[in-house]
């Protein structure tokens, strides 16, 4: 139930679909006695969507997220395992396309979990993501795609693990726990954008698995001038405020729910 109503909920809560339907609103309005008020909603989504796209709104929303948990050094002690968090893979081009796997976002947990797996041959691999649609749908398999992939990338088949029941952060961190056992003094990385790292963190540690953050595809270049520079094109500054006003309701929804150990869980 919690996956369905944060789908549903998120989908009338993103804000550019907000801004969009106040101006549709607006002009479905101004044919009638209410015009006034179409006029309102109107200058409001538009001033809205100005705003939210050039403006670093979704800069100043990401950089605290994606500074929580530091970069881990290239040096570090070999880990037991890599855990990689789904939502990289586009499930439904990749079914469509006969199989060939497409990446559609978050490259980078894709690219690091290759890059530490021929690092350190002796850790285990583990993907974890299941279809997050909200109707599910035939041939959609994000950890076989990824399984694939990662053979394709020159890493063993007997190394990798995939859990693909999971469809949202929660599930993945429970069903990650009870596909990987883990033992008392192993050490288990955990990849996932920076962005979402602190929700991940937070919600492995009430599933009771301990995991050391390895956060990847970083959205801000944590410089100064970022903070006031205009977002360009406007597309990516609205894609920008979408996605990280999402993790901090999610961060609060989380809490709220005991899914997560804090509102902000921290290294």
């Amino acid at each position: 139930m919690f996956f369905y109503a944060s789908k549903i909920l998120w989908w009338g809560l993103t804000p550019s679909n907000l801004l969009v339907g106040l101006i549709v609103v607006g002009v479905l309005l101004r044919a009638t006695r209410l015009a006034r008020w179409g006029r309102r909603f109107f200058v409001l989504g538009a001033l809205g969507l100005v705003i939210a796209g050039p403006v670093p709104l979704g800069i100043w929303l990401a950089r605290p997220l994606e500074n929580r948990f530091p970069l881990m050094a290239q040096d570090m002690p070999a880990p037991s395992g890599i855990i990689v968090l789904g939502g990289s893979i586009d499930q439904v081009t990749t079914a469509a396309r006969g199989g060939q796997v497409t990446i559609g976002a978050a490259p980078g947990r894709i690219t690091e979990a290759v890059a530490l797996a021929h690092r350190y041959p002796q850790a285990r691999l583990v993907f974890s993501g299941g279809s997050n649609a909200l109707f599910l749908r035939d041939g959609l398999d994000e950890a076989e795609a990824a399984k694939k992939l990662f053979i394709e990338l020159g890493i063993a088949a007997e190394r990798i693990t995939i859990e693909r029941e999971s469809r949202n952060t929660w599930e993945n961190a429970l069903l990650s726990k009870r596909v990987v056992d883990p033992k008392p003094g192993e050490r288990w990385i955990l990849i996932t954008s920076a962005y979402h790292m602190p929700r991940s963190v937070g919600i492995f540690r009430v599933a009771g698995f301990d995991v050391v953050a390895y956060p990847v595809d970083f959205e801000t270049r944590n410089i100064e001038r970022e903070l006031y520079l205009p977002v360009l094109p406007v597309s990516r500054g609205l894609d920008l405020v979408d996605r990280m006003s999402r993790e901090w309701l999610g961060l609060l929804a989380y809490r709220l729910g005991g899914r997560t150990d804090a509102v902000f869980p921290r290294p």
